[in-house]
């Protein structure tokens, strides 16, 4: 028997297992998430009316966004457009991981048969 909450969780992991990004970056935002606050940040960063539910959706949708922002720091300097800001993606990062972290914990609540 499969649970589909479990194996979207479990995809979702190696999904964030492949992303790939610069340490100095990964560091900070790990620092960062000692001080995220749910509730506020995550609204401001998703930009929504309310804080979303904790789950896979919301991971997926940070997932999202800060791929566009590895886009924007990672596209060459003639393409002009939006400026890359360091401190809006460590923002989106930091929600990154503490929303992951929030899905794995959901994870090991969850038995195993």
């Amino acid at each position: 028997m499969t649970f589909p909450i479990r194996d979207d969780a479990l995809t979702l992991m190696d999904e964030l297992s492949a992303i790939r990004r610069p340490l100095l970056l990964l560091r900070t935002a790990r620092h960062g998430t000692v001080d995220y606050n749910r509730a506020t940040d995550l609204r401001r960063i998703l930009r929504t009316p309310a804080t979303p539910r904790p789950g896979v959706a919301t991971v997926r949708a940070l997932i999202e966004l800060e791929a566009r922002h590895e886009n924007l720091r990672t596209r060459a300097p003639q393409d002009g457009g939006d400026p890359w800001r360091a401190a809006r993606h460590i923002e989106v990062l930091i929600a990154l991981i503490a929303e992951a972290q929030v899905v794995t914990q959901g994870l090991r609540a969850v038995p195993r048969i």
